[in-house]
């Protein structure tokens, strides 16, 4: 015969586990949280992902967006039952570059702390320098002025 506080132990370990897995799937639902900071020579982008190792992430740049894929993996305790899986195993994040931007992509590098911390540092492309823009209309002005004093003074008819 099965006792009153066995069923009632498996009633509370379900809803334990049904909801373990509802924190779980909310998490990774929600993007990883991020930073975004420049300096004269690069970007970085500062995502928090714990629990993950390197062998997990994914760290892609495409059209001026850093892009994050996270695989992780319960680790398994000897003795251990879970009962409340509530740490979402597949994250992922995206951060968007200013859209005046101009990065070297193939130079971006990215690595992984001990406590979760994911950096990602793209360069900025040496090679890029400011255009200088002239107010429309200042060409012709200029043009106009130059032709007329390139022109021989008229003689007086007198």
């Amino acid at each position: 015969m099965t006792k009153l506080s066995d069923i009632g132990d498996s009633a509370v370990d379900a809803v334990m586990e049904r909801v373990g897995r509802g924190v779980s799937r909310v998490q990774e639902r929600k993007p990883l949280p991020y930073d975004l900071l420049e300096s004269e020579d690069a970007y970085l982008v500062v995502f928090d992902a714990p629990g993950v190792e390197p062998s997990d992430v994914q760290v892609r740049f495409v059209d001026g967006e850093v892009q994050v894929r996270a695989d992780r993996f319960r680790s398994f305790h000897e003795s251990f039952e879970t009962r409340f899986p509530g740490r979402g195993l597949a994250l992922s994040g995206r951060a968007r570059l200013p859209p005046d931007a101009v990065v070297d992509a193939g130079g971006a590098e990215a690595t992984l702390t001990e406590n979760g911390t994911l950096k990602v540092r793209i360069p900025k492309e040496a090679d890029a320098t400011d255009v200088p823009l002239d107010a429309e209309g200042a060409d012709e002005t200029e043009s106009e002025t130059e032709t007329e004093s390139e022109q021989p003074p008229e003689e007086d008819e007198a």
